[in-house]
């Protein structure tokens, strides 16, 4: 298997995507299911908008199974066993400048959203900081250049 076929994910994002999964096959399929049906009750299928508009949704639904499907079966998960060593699942806090601290949490690129401060591993700090330890001074990589920043917390 190819290494960028793997998905990485926390043991949280996985669950995440399990009960996205199970929520999509148990309830929302049938729910498609049967707006296809009553659509098909209503009689010519050619000029039938909510026939339509059902089997658009039920294409869109299957394509997110799959995909879902997809993810959870080449995924590999990060448990982060060594909780002093930063890697997908830690908390870190990242000192840029003296009293200029932001706290992230390192999840797979699937979970990232830095609105709520998870950062991917796949991200200038993600990567830069992967394998270090509180108190180390590590240097980021940036589009933007490279700077230093201290790895101040790890867990």
């Amino acid at each position: 298997m190819k290494k960028e076929n793997i998905v990485v994910l926390t043991p949280e994002g996985y669950l995440e995507l399990e009960a996205e999964l199970n929520d999509l096959k148990l309830n929302k399929r049938p729910e498609v299911i049967n707006s296809l049906k009553y659509a098909r009750s209503l009689g010519d299928l050619s000029e039938n908008a909510d026939y339509d508009a059902a089997r658009n949704e039920q294409a869109q639904l299957e394509a997110r199974i799959k995909e879902l499907e997809y993810k959870l079966e080449h995924c590999e998960i990060i448990d982060n066993k060594d909780k002093g060593i930063a890697n997908v699942g830690s908390t870190i806090v990242v000192e840029y400048e003296p009293g200029d601290e932001e706290e992230y949490k390192l999840v797979g690129s699937l979970e990232a959203d830095p609105f709520n401060n998870k950062i991917s591993n796949e991200s200038p700090i993600g990567k830069a900081v992967i394998g270090h330890r509180a108190g180390e001074k590590v240097q980021v990589e940036s589009p933007n250049g490279s700077y230093e920043v201290l790895l101040k917390t790890v867990s």
